[in-house]
């Protein structure tokens, strides 16, 4: 399946902007499934210097100044993925979790070593005994770690519900704990924060989902979303992918954009202005497939 994502984002500005630093994470990563064929970044005033770096994840930023007065930014990203399918899914003979968590402060494999740094606190998650203990229901003793892993998805999922009024980009994950209200950042965030809290290392994810239109109503320009799951490490078998806003492991329907420890290390598009006073903000994600 091969997808075009146009990923539009609109600020507008009360009073002029003089200079604007920015930097965007709006490339998709390569991955054994999942093939990036072509990327564009349009960005509106032009740019007087741009250049593109990978980070530490191996995300790949593109920073960029604009020093003309303005009164609006656009940035759209324009890319094509190709996808050979949903990544191979583990078996539920694998060890159970308290190995899993036992094993990674001693795996030295370059795959452990790269896991281990996700199972500290985080800029935005902290460790805290409450998480344990909503976890540790799913996480019984001696329980496979992608049966335990699932489980906690479909708790969450279950639990917790979709509201975009309650919560913003810097709620904590306490509370929305509390509230059992959020948006797929939140979930992400929560559960995150409980697999940690197990001494497991857990990713946050940032991406983007094929929405689908109600039967015999025309596929809307625009509607699709920019999204976020979660990947928790096991050792000898990788990474395990859950999303918990739709409780589901992600397959064909979802692409991934980048990681990190949390929304922090991957928001698409972040910044320095210097004026500009208020501003809104307007975000449109449209993925469609095409013929590859």
């Amino acid at each position: 399946m091969m997808y075009k994502i146009v990923h539009r984002t609109t600020y507008k500005y009360k009073y002029p902007v003089s200079v604007g630093n920015h930097v965007a994470c709006l490339k998709p990563r390569n991955l054994p499934n999942h093939q990036l064929a072509q990327s564009q970044l349009h960005i509106f005033p032009t740019p007087v210097t741009r250049s593109e770096r990978v980070d530490f994840y191996g995300n790949t930023l593109c920073f960029f100044t604009i020093q003309e007065p303005h009164k609006e930014l656009v940035v759209e990203a324009q890319s094509q993925v190709r996808l050979a399918g949903p990544a191979p899914q583990a078996s539920e003979n694998m060890i159970p979790w308290e190995e899993a968590a036992r094993s990674l402060p001693s795996d030295h494999s370059p795959a452990g070593l790269e896991a281990f740094q996700f199972g500290f606190e985080s800029p935005r998650i902290r460790v805290r005994p409450e998480f344990a203990a909503y976890a540790r229901l799913s996480f019984t003793p001696r329980r496979p770690m992608p049966e335990a892993l699932r489980d906690l998805t479909t708790r969450i999922f279950k639990d917790f519900h979709f509201d975009a009024k309650v919560t913003n980009v810097r709620t904590p994950p306490e509370e929305v704990f509390k509230k059992r209200r959020g948006v797929c950042q939140d979930f992400a965030h929560v559960q995150i924060a409980c697999l940690r809290s197990l001494n497991l290392a857990a990713r946050y994810v940032s991406g983007y989902l094929r929405t689908y239109p109600p039967p015999g109503k025309p596929r809307l320009i625009g509607a699709d979303a920019s999204h976020a799951w979660v990947s928790a490490y096991c050792p000898g078998s990788g990474w395990l992918d859950v999303d918990p806003t739709n409780n589901v492991v992600p397959s064909d329907g979802h692409v991934t954009l980048a990681w990190g420890r949390d929304y922090s290390d991957v928001s698409p598009l972040r910044g320095l202005v210097l004026g500009g006073g208020a501003h809104t903000l307007k975000v449109g994600v449209d993925m469609e497939p095409v013929e590859a």
